[in-house]
């Protein structure tokens, strides 16, 4: 039922500029602290989510593994995205908040 609600909230970051994606720009904004929550797809490799794992943890940025990189590329309405970054409080709070009650 909130993975809709998720999808449809990364699709409105995205669109307001406050989302990037892909492992590059992901990282960029996490190094540089403008990174609020991460979200790496499920389907990612396991040395992507070990990589996003251990620096989430370094730079204490919430991280969670969430949805496929189809689902997660579309959400945003582009092609296949392993990594994404939510670059605004406001955001991330509300995905964050669904993403721990989804996970209950």
């Amino acid at each position: 039922m909130n993975q809709n609600k998720i999808f449809s909230l990364l699709g409105l970051a995205t669109r307001s500029r406050n989302l990037v994606s892909g492992e590059f720009m992901t990282e960029t904004k996490v190094k540089r602290g403008e990174a609020r929550l991460v979200i790496v797809g499920e389907d990612a490799s396991a040395n992507t989510k070990k990589m996003f794992t251990n620096m989430c943890d370094f730079y204490h940025v919430p991280l969670f593994i969430y949805g496929t990189k189809e689902e997660l590329g579309h959400a945003m309405g582009k092609e296949m995205r392993a990594s994404l970054a939510v670059t605004d409080e406001g955001f991330a709070q509300s995905i964050k908040k669904m993403l721990e009650e989804e996970r209950r």
